[in-house]
C-alpha cells in the first residue's frame, strides 16, 4: 500500500554537544527532550543497536534529543575522533547536505543564526520575485552543518497555483 510517511528526526554530528544544545534550543527555540547522555559499546539494546549501525570498535559516543514545533525530533551526536570536514558542502557527493526550517522572520533567524557562531551562506533570494512572497537562504550553524531557511511551507513554496 502506498501513502505518504511522516518524518521523525534527523541525526546531525557536533563537535561539541553542550555548546550544540545551546545554539539549538536558543537560536531554532527547539526544546530538549532527553538530556545529553553517553553511549557505550556494550551488550545493552543501545550499545548492541550501535554496533549494528556503526561495527564493532565504535567506542561511545554522546547523544541529546530535542525537538521542533511540529513534533521532528533532532539527534544530536558528539563522537570523541570528531573531525570537520575541509569542505562541508560537497553537494555533488549522495547524502544529506542541508536541513530546512521555516520562519517567516527570515532575516531576524539569519541574524541570530549569526550572532551565535553561524554564517550566512548567500543572500537572502525571493523564489518568485514579483509574483509569490517566498524567500530562502542557505546558512551554516557554528559546527558547519548547513541549514536552508523558508519563508513559507514547502508546499506553498511548490505548489503550482498555490498562495
Amino acid at each position: 500500500m502506498r501513502y505518504p510517511r511522516t518524518f521523525s528526526h534527523i541525526g546531525l554530528s557536533v563537535p561539541n554537544l553542550e555548546q550544540a544544545v545551546k545554539f539549538y534550543t536558543e537560536v531554532m527555540g527547539w526544546y530538549v527532550i532527553m538530556e545529553p547522555a553517553e553511549v557505550v559499546e556494550d551488550d545493552s539494546a543501545i550499545g548492541v543497536m550501535c554496533t549494528d549501525v556503526f561495527g564493532k570498535g565504535w567506542g561511545k559516543f554522546r547523544i541529546a534529543h530535542l525537538a521542533t514545533g511540529d513534533k521532528i525530533g533532532i539527534e544530536l551526536f558528539e563522537f570523541p575522533e570528531n573531525e570537520k570536514p575541509e569542505n562541508n558542502f560537497e553537494y555533488w557527493k549522495t547524502g544529506i547536505f542541508h536541513y530546512c526550517v521555516q520562519d517567516p522572520d527570515v532575516e531576524g533567524l539569519v541574524e541570530k543564526i549569526v550572532e551565535h557562531g553561524g554564517k550566512q551562506r548567500m543572500p537572502i533570494r525571493e523564489y518568485y520575485p514579483g509574483e509569490k512572497p517566498y524567500r530562502m537562504v542557505y546558512c551554516e550553524d557554528p559546527f558547519g552543518n548547513l541549514v536552508e531557511i523558508y519563508s513559507h511551507s514547502y508546499e506553498l513554496t511548490y505548489s503550482e497555483g498555490a498562495y
